[in-house]
Parts: structure tokens; C-alpha cells; sequence
């Protein structure tokens, strides 16, 4: 992958497995991915780095991802959010639809492969 088209990228999901399957699937194509656990780690990291592109689930213990998305605009208006989620217990995925009127650029409902992933991560990054 050319250096130019590597990106730093915040990877939030509180379930482990999630989590790393994303990282691995996005290390694997050549992006720097740095993990965070809920929506508190997320801005703490953000706050310190820099970041290309920040993919959030929405359904998480103590700070959520809306409220984290949120945030996160407060904090920039031009970073590419994407929030993903698979509903919670309740299988509902208006939580995609919420994220997406409150500042994600882009939803992606679980589960998805991560050719779906990465195809999502191009989209979000094009005007970048």
C-alpha cells in the first residue's frame, strides 16, 4: 500500500473479539489502527493523537457511542466518523440512524466482513 493512502485510524468497540477483528483486517491492509475500548478511552486517545478516521460502535458501557460522537465533532468537525452497530440487545438498528443525524459521516451494521469494512473506510476517507 503506498504511504500516502496509510491512515491512523481510532478503532472503539468495548467487545474484544469486534475489536481486533477490525484492527487485524485494517493492519492487514496497511493502516495504523490504535484500539479503544469505550467511548472515555476513545477521546482520551483522540485528545492526544491525531487521527484520520474513527470508527465507533454505538451500544457500550459507560460512555456511549453517540455521546462519543458527539464529542468528538465538539472536538473536530472534519475527522470521518463511522459508527457501527448491531442493534444491542434489542436488535434495533436506529442507533445507526441517530449516529448518522448526530455526526457520523457513515453506519455500518453488524456483522460485516472486512472487505465491507475497508470498502466503508475508502468511502469515509475519499475527501481526504
Amino acid at each position: 500500500m503506498a504511504n500516502e493512502a496509510r491512515l491512523r485510524i481510532l478503532v472503539v468497540d468495548d467487545d474484544d473479539l469486534v475489536r481486533m477483528t477490525m484492527e487485524a483486517a485494517l493492519a492487514q491492509a496497511g493502516h495504523e489502527v490504535t484500539p479503544a475500548s469505550d467511548g472515555n478511552d476513545a477521546l482520551r486517545l483522540f485528545q492526544a493523537g491525531r487521527y484520520d478516521l474513527v470508527i465507533t460502535d454505538i451500544i457500550m458501557p459507560g460512555r456511549e457511542g453517540i455521546e462519543t460522537i458527539l464529542e468528538l465533532r465538539r472536538l473536530s468537525a472534519s475527522v470521518p466518523i463511522i459508527a457501527i452497530s448491531g442493534g444491542g440487545r434489542t436488535h434495533n438498528l436506529d442507533f445507526l440512524s441517530a449516529a448518522k443525524a448526530l455526526g457520523a459521516n457513515h453506519a455500518l451494521a453488524k456483522p460485516f466482513t472486512p472487505d465491507a469494512l475497508l470498502a466503508m473506510v475508502a468511502t469515509a476517507t475519499a475527501g481526504n
